[in-house]
């Protein structure tokens, strides 16, 4: 498994829209970068947020998570509490091919600051925004900027496709289109980007064979 660097990001970008939007360039003047960079991608943060708070809760259980728990917010800045944390997701909505896996790392420039990004990989096959946690470790509030650079996506290809992976495609490819093995997995297929809700299932498998 190799990473892969710019020319080849772009080329899945811009001719199996791999990531859209995409932006071919690193951008920098007065905002915290985004876009493409040597072995990986820039991602942004779009302006809808959920911001964690105690207020209903004295235990947090993965299990059963209150949504109540959750604030929305919709902003260009969001302030996160101290000790606290948000969730969002990212502007882009990626198409990941069936041999590819990303790892999903925070910017200096926010890690600087205290604030820790923790996404979970990208898995092959995998479609939709990236839910992006966001966590302040500091005893002060912090500020994340919407619609700049957040995290820096890292693109892996493996040569052969995984027997779990291979296993699954030929499942799907056999019924043409997800059906109640699917759902039972709780997973989506989704097409259009404009459909999928910012905090919904976006585990959508894809039949592409890139």
């Amino acid at each position: 498994m190799s990473i892969k660097p710019d020319h080849w990001i772009r080329k899945m970008a811009l001719e199996h829209k791999m990531i859209e939007p995409f932006v071919d360039h690193q951008v920098r003047d007065g905002v915290i970068s985004y876009g493409v960079s040597s072995y990986g991608y820039d991602i942004r943060i779009a302006d809808e947020f959920k911001i964690f708070t105690n207020v209903y809760n004295t235990v947090v259980d993965p299990k059963h998570f209150d949504p109540r728990s959750m604030v929305d917010f919709k902003g260009e800045e969001c302030i996160i509490p101290p000790n606290s944390f948000l969730l969002a997701r990212t502007i882009e909505y990626f198409r990941i091919p069936r041999k590819v896996l990303t790892i999903c790392l925070g910017k200096s420039s926010y890690a600087r600051c205290g604030l820790i990004v923790n996404v979970t990989p990208f898995e092959p096959g995998w479609e939709g925004f990236v839910t992006l946690e966001i966590s302040n470790t500091t005893p002060l509030p912090a500020k994340v900027y919407a619609n700049e650079g957040i995290a820096q996506v890292q693109v892996y290809r493996a040569r052969v496709v995984s027997a779990l992976r291979r296993s699954l495609l030929q499942c799907i490819g056999e019924r043409h289109a997800p059906g109640p093995f699917l759902r039972d997995l709780h997973a989506t297929h989704c097409s259009d980007p404009a459909s999928v809700s910012p905090f919904g299932v976006n585990t959508g498998l894809s039949l592409r064979l890139v």
